[in-house]
C-alpha cells in the first residue's frame, strides 16, 4: 500500500490545513459583520485558494445543530461528505475530509458516498471519525446517544465493516454487537489504496486507543506555554501506536489565526474578536449544553468571558513572522500540521498565502519550488 495518500501526496514537514468552513462563522463564535457565512460560492472561492496557494487539506464540522444567539453560531452548515465532493470536483491537489457522525451514517451508505468522493477526487478524500457528543443533534436525529465506551464500540464495528466493503472482492457477511451485515457486495473500491486517510481527535483514554488501532493521524491540543509536555505527549502517543499496533500515527493540532502585517494589528484584532465581537448568546448555549449555567457554576461570567479565545484552539496571533514561528515551535514539538480556523477564509487566506508559506519554506516547514 502506497504511504503517498496518508502524507497528503507532499513532503512538506508541517501540513497547513483549514478548519471549520462549512459552518457559518466557522470556529469564531462572532457577530461581526466580516464572520464567514458558509455560502457554496464562498466555500468554493476559498477551495480553489487554499488548492492553487498550496495549502495541504480542508477540514470540516460534522454540526447539523446551531448553538442560537445573535448568529445562531454553525447553524448554517453544509453535510460535510458531499460538501468534500463538491470541493474535490473543483480542486486538483488538496486533500478534502468528511467528518462523519458513526452513529448517525447506515455503514454501507457511508462507504459508498466515500468511495464515490474518492473517485471524484482521485484519491483526495479523508475521513474524520467523530462518536458524536452533542444531545440535541442525536435527538433531531431520533437516535439514543449511547454512552461514551458503547459510542467507541460501535465506532470499531462500522469502521471495521467498511474496511471490508473496501478491501473485500467477494461478498461476505459482518456480524457484531451492533452491527449485522448479510451478503455485503461494494463497487467500484477506492481510487487507490484501501482506505482513505482516516483521522480522529478522541482525547480519552479510549478515543486514543480507538486512534492508535485505526487512523493515520491523531489531532490533539497545542499550548505554547509548555510546549514540552506537548511533545512528551506526540512522542509518547507515537511509541505507544507503534508498540501497541504496529502502525505509524501522525499527529496534529488544531487552532485560529489571525494574522495581520504587524502583530500590533493582529493583536487588536483578536482582542476585538473575542470580546466586542463576541457573540455571547451562543457562547451561553454552549456552556450550558456542558452543564455549565448561572445557576452551577459561581464563576459563570468569567467562563463565559474567558470561552471565545480557549474555545477556537490555540489563538495564532501575530505578524507573518510570528504565525510562521509559532508553527515552527509546533513542528518542533513533533506536530505534522495544524487545521485552522480564519474570521473569513476568502478575505484572509490570500495574505496568508503571501506571506505566511515563503516564511515557513525559509524555515524548512514547507517544500521549496
Amino acid at each position: 500500500m502506497s504511504d503517498s495518500r496518508y502524507q497528503m501526496y507532499n513532503n512538506n514537514a508541517f501540513k497547513l490545513g483549514l478548519f471549520g468552513a462549512n459552518c457559518s462563522s466557522g470556529r469564531a463564535w462572532n457577530v461581526l459583520p466580516e464572520r464567514w457565512k458558509a455560502d457554496w460560492e464562498s466555500c468554493e472561492t476559498m477551495a480553489r485558494l487554499a488548492d492553487e496557494g498550496g495549502m495541504d487539506f480542508i477540514l470540516p464540522i460534522g454540526r447539523w445543530k446551531g448553538y442560537g444567539g445573535e448568529t445562531d453560531f454553525q447553524g448554517t452548515t453544509f453535510e460535510t461528505i458531499t460538501w468534500a465532493t463538491g470541493l474535490l470536483a473543483c480542486t486538483k491537489r488538496i486533500m478534502c475530509f468528511g467528518t462523519v457522525h458513526a452513529p448517525l451514517f447506515n455503514p454501507l451508505v457511508a462507504a459508498k458516498q466515500m468511495v464515490t468522493a474518492d473517485h471524484v477526487g482521485r484519491g483526495r478524500f479523508g475521513l474524520n471519525i467523530v462518536v458524536g457528543w452533542n444531545e440535541p443533534e442525536f435527538q433531531m436525529a431520533g437516535i439514543e446517544q449511547r454512552n461514551h465506551g458503547g459510542r467507541y464500540e460501535y465506532a470499531e464495528e462500522w469502521i471495521s465493516a467498511m474496511k471490508k466493503m473496501w478491501s473485500e472482492t467477494e461478498p461476505f457477511d459482518y456480524g457484531g454487537d451492533y452491527l449485522r451485515l448479510h451478503n455485503v457486495v461494494a463497487k467500484p473500491k477506492l481510487y487507490r489504496d484501501a482506505s482513505p486517510l482516516i483521522i480522529n481527535a478522541g482525547q480519552s483514554e479510549t478515543g486514543r486507543a480507538f486512534a492508535m488501532r485505526h487512523c493515520h493521524a491523531f489531532f490533539t491540543n497545542f499550548r505554547e506555554a509548555d510546549v514540552q509536555k506537548s511533545a512528551d505527549f506526540v512522542a509518547r502517543f507515537k511509541a505507544d501506536a507503534k508498540a501497541q499496533e504496529g502502525r505509524d500515527v501522525n499527529v496534529y493540532t488544531q487552532g485560529h489565526v489571525v494574522c495581520r502585517p504587524t502583530r500590533k494589528e493582529a493583536e487588536e484584532y483578536f482582542h476585538y474578536l473575542t470580546t466586542e465581537g463576541a457573540d455571547y448568546g451562543a457562547l451561553t448555549e454552549a456552556l450550558r449544553l456542558k452543564g455549565i449555567t448561572p445557576e452551577t457554576a459561581p464563576d459563570f461570567d468569567k467562563q463565559l468571558k474567558e470561552l471565545p479565545p480557549r474555545n477556537v484552539g490555540y489563538p495564532i496571533v501575530g505578524s507573518p513572522e510570528d504565525v510562521a514561528e509559532k508553527f515552527a515551535r509546533m513542528h518542533g514539538a513533533g506536530l505534522s500540521g495544524i487545521a485552522f480556523s480564519l474570521v473569513n477564509y476568502v478575505d484572509e487566506l490570500p495574505f496568508l498565502i503571501q506571506e505566511v508559506l515563503p516564511r515557513m519554506q525559509k524555515l524548512g516547514l514547507r517544500e521549496t519550488g
